[in-house]
C-alpha cells in the first residue's frame, strides 16, 4: 500500500492534573488518511472526535504520539489542508468574495491570481452572481457554501470537515453533500482526501469509502472498516445500506460488546483498556427515561434504535444519553441494535409515580456507584449531611472539571427524584430527606428502649 497522506503513530492527548493522575481524553491511537478516499468519524458526544481532527490537521499538538504528513513529522512538514467548520466562520464585514479570497491573501498570493482562482472556485459551488454579496445577505445554505469555496480555493490535499451540515436544514444538508460528492467523483477540485466528523449515521454511510467509530472515556477507535459493498449513488433503502447503519447503531449503543459485521471487512477492533472507578451517568432526566420506556411499550416491548430516532426525529446524540440511562438501571436492554424493555423497566412506565420512584431509587442504589456512596455517607455522618466538595474531588480524579461538575449535577438530579436526599445549593450540601430522617429517630429510640 502506498505511503498514506496522514499517519497517526500513538497519538494521544491527555490533559495533567495538580494531582499525578491525568484526564485522558484519547488513548493511544493508529490512523491513517489514504489518497482517494472520504473518511468518516463517527461517536458519541465527548469522544474526542474534533479533538482528534485537529491533530490530524496539524492544528493541535498531541500529548504523545507522533503525527507524520507524506512520512514527515508534520509540525517539519509542508502541510496543505483546509478545515470546514460547523459553524460558518465567516467575516461579517467582507463580501462573499473578499471571504474566499481571504486565505490566498493571508499566504501572500497577487491580487489578480487570487481573484481569478476565487471567481473559478465561487462558480463550482454555484456562487456566481453572489461575489459582491455579504454573509448577513445570504441563506444557511449560501453562507455554508461560502465556507466550502472558502476552504476549497487553497487547493487543499486533504478537506477537513467537522460536522459542516448539522446547522443546516434537511434539504439544503442533503443538497450540500451530493454537490459535495459530484465534486469529489468528477475531480472536479484537487483534493486527494476528505476527513468528515459527523454524528449523523446515514451521512457517513452516504459519503464515506470508509468510516471509522470512536468509543469514550478516553477515546478509542472501536472499529474501522471499508464501504466497499456499496456504489455512488447510494440508496438509503438498500438492504446493505441499512445494514451498515443498524451496525454502526449497535457499536454505539453497546459499548462494552463489539458486534459482528457480516458481509463487510471490518478493521480490527482496539481493545477498551479504560480502568474506571465510576460509570459515566449518561446525562438524561427521569422524565426522558420515563418517555423512552413508554414509547417503548407503544412498540410492543422492542424496537430498532434506528427506526425509533427516525420516528421521533431525534439525533443519535439527543436519544443515546436517555437509551444509555435507561439501560444502566436496568429498565431496558439493547439487543442487535433493538431497544428491548425490561420486566423492572414496563412496570416502571406503567406504575404511579410514587411507585415509579421507589423502582428509581432501588435500580439508582444497585446501579449507580456515586448514588451509592452519597447514600452511605449520609446515613453514617451524625448530623446527616455531607459537602458537595467530597464528591466532587473524588471525580475530578477521573473526569475533567467540567464533567465532574455535570456528573454530579446528574447525580443529584436523580437523586431527588428518586428521594434518596436532598440538596441545599446555597449551602451546597447533601441532607438526608426529612421523612427518612424522622424515621430513623424512632428507629433508634425504639431500638434504645
Amino acid at each position: 500500500m502506498a505511503e498514506p497522506i496522514i499517519r497517526a503513530q500513538q497519538v494521544e492527548k491527555y490533559y495533567a492534573q495538580p494531582s499525578e493522575n491525568r484526564i485522558q481524553v484519547i488513548s493511544p491511537t493508529d490512523l491513517s488518511i489514504q489518497t482517494g478516499e472520504i473518511v468518516a468519524l463517527l461517536g458519541p458526544s465527548g469522544s474526542g472526535k474534533s479533538t482528534l481532527l485537529r491533530m490530524l490537521a496539524g492544528l493541535s499538538r498531541p500529548s504523545g504520539g507522533e503525527v507524520y504528513w507524506h512520512g514527515a513529522p508534520i509540525e517539519t512538514a509542508k502541510i496543505n489542508v483546509s478545515i470546514v467548520f460547523q459553524s460558518f466562520a465567516l467575516f461579517p464585514w467582507l463580501t462573499v468574495m473578499e471571504n474566499v479570497e481571504a486565505p490566498l491573501k493571508a499566504r501572500g498570493m497577487a491580487a489578480t491570481e487570487r481573484r481569478e482562482r476565487s471567481e473559478k472556485i465561487l462558480d463550482t459551488v454555484g456562487l456566481d452572481g453572489f461575489e459582491a454579496a455579504f454573509p448577513k445577505e445570504l441563506s444557511g445554505g449560501m453562507r455554508q457554501r461560502v465556507g466550502f469555496a472558502r476552504a476549497l480555493v487553497v487547493e487543499p490535499e486533504v478537506l477537513f470537515m467537522d460536522e459542516p451540515f448539522s446547522a443546516l436544514d434537511v434539504l439544503t444538508a442533503e443538497n450540500l453533500r451530493s454537490e459535495l460528492l459530484e465534486l469529489w467523483q468528477k475531480k472536479t477540485i484537487p483534493t486527494q482526501a476528505i476527513f468528515l466528523v459527523t454524528h449523523n449515521i446515514e451521512e457517513a454511510v452516504l459519503l464515506a469509502d470508509r468510516i471509522i467509530v470512536l468509543g469514550r472515556n478516553p477515546g478509542h477507535v472501536r472499529t474501522d472498516f471499508r464501504v466497499a459493498t456499496l456504489a455512488h449513488p447510494r440508496d438509503r433503502k438498500a438492504p446493505a445500506f441499512t445494514q451498515i447503519v443498524d451496525y454502526i447503531y449497535k457499536v454505539l449503543t453497546r459499548p462494552d460488546v463489539m458486534p459482528d459485521m457480516p458481509k463487510l471487512k471490518a478493521g480490527r477492533p482496539v481493545r477498551d483498556q479504560r480502568q474506571m472507578r465510576y460509570e459515566m451517568l449518561p446525562h438524561a432526566r427521569p422524565g426522558g427515561i420515563a418517555g423512552l420506556l413508554e414509547l417503548a411499550i407503544d412498540f410492543g416491548g422492542r424496537t430498532d434504535i434506528y427506526r425509533l430516532a427516525d420516528e421521533l426525529a431525534f439525533e443519535i446524540d439527543d436519544l443515546l444519553p436517555i437509551v444509555d440511562a435507561a439501560q444502566l438501571l436496568g429498565f431496558l436492554r439493547v439487543e442487535e441494535g433493538d431497544v428491548v424493555i425490561t420486566p423492572t423497566g414496563r412496570e416502571f412506565a406503567e406504575s404511579e409515580i410514587l411507585r415509579q420512584k421507589e423502582l428509581f431509587r432501588e435500580a439508582a442504589l444497585e446501579h449507580v456507584l456515586l448514588l451509592r456512596q452519597i447514600s452511605r455517607a449520609l446515613r453514617s455522618k451524625s448530623d446527616r449531611t455531607v459537602p458537595e466538595e467530597f464528591f466532587l474531588d473524588m471525580l475530578d480524579e477521573q473526569f475533567s472539571d467540567e464533567e465532574t461538575q455535570r456528573q454530579l449535577e446528574t447525580a443529584i438530579n436523580w437523586g431527588r427524584y428518586a428521594e434518596l436526599f436532598d440538596y441545599d445549593a446555597s449551602r451546597r450540601r447533601f441532607t438526608l430527606p426529612e421523612e427518612e430522617e424522622t424515621a430513623k429517630s424512632v428507629v433508634e429510640e425504639g431500638g434504645a428502649e
